[in-house]
């Protein structure tokens, strides 16, 4: 069945603040640029998962007066905090320069994102959320001239319902992919074009998020908090935030890196571990959490970075990679990202070729990535040592060593099972610590529970007689919205996917051991329904 088609001067494929940002930016540069933005969630910010710490750098760059303009942004930052944890105790550390968060908001990323949509669809961007792109169209050249949407009304075996709609085919002369981490449509560009061919290896983190309303005598507005430590053991890279935001929310966080090796870790435990620390549980005493989400963010860095201009379009935001990791911010550079972007699908357009590469290395984000490029790797080697050569990166060299380290490929990191300690978690109170289910309902994930599975494996029965057999199945505990689940009948065990609980994290993509799961776009408008995360 033929799809329906259209046609724009630009398409963007992600409405996060990259994508948002290269479309204001197209329509500065020229109004009358016909732009076309593509998000997969029910509606702009429903897929937006972010700290959020705000550096308002590039939004003074893209929208000056932005303050007399209503943006989101009230909760000016205050005091930072750095601590290393034990299991009793933490200890203050000096904060490190680039985690100063001086002229920073606490705000919701989701809810700027939201600001910025209505900026852009004022300026004559047209957004169409619910629509997941599934595809990139292509001509004879071998070049990208398009999107394909997702076909929606299909039944859980692929068959068209009486509801079936045929997926859109949107043509354009420039696509800007803007999806986030681990992007799809990015994914296939990459390799369609062998973008890394030159790079690192990128490496990746999940992160998770709740909102809590806490008591107003406890609540410090403005008041950052980082720390390192227990719960992680000594060999695996992570930490945790607090955020005091306004009207006596607390946004509380942990991040995991996903080059841990122990089988046996579930990120959501430790996250949910960390709530316990007796200097830190008294602050969710008599509170209440009213929102959980989690995320894979990439840390790989500069080094990571695919090349980022392709035949009919370029690569912004998280979609690349641009977090910058000892900061533990990335809006900024990926807005500015995508403003350059912007502006070299301009010169496309006006008969020159698409400079956004150059004009990406030629400016600030290149240079705050490129000064802290080693400092994530160092942590490969273990808590202690990436602490000294974060030292010696930050106060020693600057950022100018003469060397750039390398990652390593994290879903080769596992151990085997039977080489690894199982780790007890303590079964949830309700109160300070959650299991996944109750935490996937604050999510409002929603799939149609006759949709095509969007979880596939490749070969169903590694599942078993390789994930099972040799590493205990460790998308049991990796996964933070509880879709992979050992079932046993009569002895015998298989792998159930729970897909509608998904929660759009794509961690399992990243992880699994011989990358046997593959994670693609359900039906346009499924996933999360993050309020203002």
């Amino acid at each position: 069945m033929s799809a329906e088609s259209m046609h724009y001067d630009v398409i963007i494929v992600g409405g996060g603040p990259a994508g948002l940002s290269a479309a204001i930016r197209l329509k500065q540069l020229d109004e009358a640029i016909s732009v076309c933005l593509l998000e997969k969630g029910s509606e702009i910010g429903a897929h937006i998962l972010s700290g959020n710490v705000f550096e308002p750098r590039a939004l003074d760059e893209l929208i000056p007066d932005w303050q007399e303009k209503g943006a989101p942004l009230t909760c000016k930052a205050q005091e930072d905090g750095f601590y290393f944890m034990t299991k009793t105790n933490r200890f203050r550390l000096p904060t490190p320069p680039q985690m100063h968060s001086n002229g920073n908001y606490i705000i919701s990323l989701a809810n700027l994102c939201r600001w910025l949509a209505i900026q852009a669809a004022n300026m004559g961007v047209e957004i169409y959320p619910g629509f997941a792109g599934t595809c990139v169209l292509k001509n004879e050249k071998n070049e990208v001239v398009g999107v394909r949407t997702g076909d929606m009304g299909l039944d859980k075996n692929g068959n068209l319902t009486d509801q079936y709609q045929s997926g859109m085919e949107i043509y354009a002369k420039q696509v800007l992919l803007a999806e986030g981490c681990r992007g799809s449509l990015t994914g296939e560009v990459i390799q369609a074009y062998d973008l890394c061919a030159e790079t690192n290896l990128q490496t990746y983190a999940l992160g998770f998020k709740e909102i809590w309303q806490i008591d107003p005598a406890k609540h410090h507005p403005g008041y950052i908090e980082h720390a390192i430590g227990w719960p992680m053991d000594y060999k695996t890279y992570g930490g945790s935030f607090l955020y005091h935001f306004e009207d006596n929310q607390v946004l509380v966080g942990y991040v995991v890196a996903l080059d841990y090796a122990n089988p046996y870790l579930s990120p959501f435990e430790e996250f949910q571990r960390f709530k316990t620390h007796p200097k830190i549980c008294t602050l969710f005493e008599g509170a209440k959490r009213i929102a959980y989400g989690a995320r894979a963010l990439n840390e790989g860095g500069w080094q990571s970075l695919p090349r980022l201009v392709f035949p009919g379009g370029a690569i912004i935001g998280c979609a690349a990679g641009f977090l910058n990791v000892p900061k533990i911010k990335g809006s900024h550079t990926a807005m500015k990202s995508g403003m350059l972007a912007a502006e070299g699908a301009h010169e496309f357009l006006q008969g020159r070729p698409n400079d956004y590469q150059k004009r990406l290395e030629d400016s600030w984000v290149a240079k705050e990535l490129k000064q802290v490029r080693n400092i994530r790797p160092g942590f490969k080697y273990g808590l202690i040592p990436g602490l000294i050569n974060a030292a010696f990166e930050t106060y020693i060299t600057r950022g100018k060593s003469p060397w750039t380290l390398n990652h390593h490929r994290d879903n080769e990191s596992l151990r085997l099972a039977s080489k690894s300690t199982p780790i007890y978690y303590p079964k949830p109170d309700g109160k300070i610590t959650f299991d996944r289910l109750s935490s996937v309902y604050l999510c409002s994930t929603h799939h149609p529970e006759n949709q095509p599975n969007h979880l596939i494996l490749n070969d169903p029965e590694l599942a078993i007689d390789y994930n099972y057999k040799l590493y205990d199945s460790p998308e049991q505990r990796y996964c933070p919205a509880g879709v992979y689940e050992i079932v046993k009948e009569n002895e015998t065990p298989r792998l159930q996917i729970n897909s509608a609980n998904c929660i759009h994290c794509k961690t399992c993509d990243i992880k699994d051991p011989l990358q046997n799961i593959h994670w693609t776009p359900p039906e346009g408008g499924s996933g999360p329904n993050y309020g203002s995360m």
